[in-house]
């Protein structure tokens, strides 16, 4: 009589186990019943990535929720900008914009860290990275996953990463705003243009890796030379595409770059505001 379940399989140690005719254990599957064959550090790649993801998620929580020591003139971290809040502080020779009104009463960050957060999230390659690290789904390469069934991201909640297509055109706005705040980071306290501290180099290397970042979106390499039955009728997004192409390939270094470097000029931002040290200013 049908089980259900597949019959008891010998292991290599003489052993014997029932498997349910699902997932990586189907009727179809290889009778292996040893969960993977491998016998290097497999695991070292998934949990150095969920160390390191869990502590940026740590301290841009803490930075998001502190509403303090975000601006040293004329530096403003990039986890509060553009700061649309009623009480943010005031950017001498900037904007103060007061777009939401007086009845936001929490920190200015959690306007403004959904966008690029939301982009990041529906990322291909950290959707790789959080689905191996948290999910083990699957854990590495020729290492079974402990999921009984898999509906991939056809059904709630997965099905939303399709909307990483409408975070990109946010992040672009983003880049943009930070791309602003680098180009004011080369004045001084006083508004005055022609001078340059250490953090304008710090911002500088950020807004670089952010759009390289961006730009080697799969979103924007699809945007720029997808749905074009002839590339020789298209020399521009041809060439185009080409360029995105190159950064795509470095995608997942630069989402590492580029979230390192973003916690950094925001870290900078924190001690500068804070008092630890003044801004080393060069000319």
């Amino acid at each position: 009589m049908a089980t259900g379940t597949e019959p008891p399989r010998t292991t290599a140690h003489g052993t014997s186990s029932p498997h349910p005719r699902t997932g990586v254990r189907g009727a179809g599957r290889a009778a292996i019943a040893e969960r993977h064959l491998r016998t290097d550090h497999w695991w070292l790649q998934p949990a150095v990535t969920a160390a390191g993801l869990l502590g940026f998620v740590a301290y841009s929580v803490w930075r998001a929720f502190a509403n303090a020591d975000y601006y040293a003139a004329p530096y403003v971290s990039p986890f509060y900008s553009p700061c649309v809040a009623h009480d943010c502080v005031p950017m001498k020779g900037g904007a103060d914009w007061d777009v939401f009104g007086s009845w936001w009463g929490l920190s200015p960050a959690l306007l403004v860290l959904i966008f690029p957060l939301g982009f990041r999230l529906t990322c291909y390659y950290y959707r790789k990275a959080y689905y191996r690290a948290f999910w083990s789904s699957p854990p590495a390469c020729a290492v079974a996953e402990p999921h009984a069934r898999y509906s991939g991201e056809t059904r709630l909640p997965l099905i939303l990463q399709n909307v990483h297509r409408y975070f990109f055109y946010f992040a672009l706005l983003v880049a943009g705003v930070l791309t602003y705040d680098t180009v004011l980071s080369f004045r001084d306290a006083n508004a005055s243009w022609g001078h340059m501290g250490l953090g304008s180099l710090v911002f500088l290397a950020n807004i670089v890796l952010i759009w390289a970042y961006t730009l080697s979106c799969h979103s924007c390499r699809h945007l720029v030379g997808g749905r074009l039955r002839h590339f020789s009728r298209h020399p521009v997004r041809y060439r185009l595409w080409g360029w995105v192409g190159k950064l795509n390939a470095r995608h997942m270094q630069l989402a590492w770059a580029s979230l390192i470097s973003v916690a950094a000029a925001d870290f900078y931002v924190y001690l500068v505001a804070s008092g630890v040290f003044a801004d080393p200013r060069f000319f």
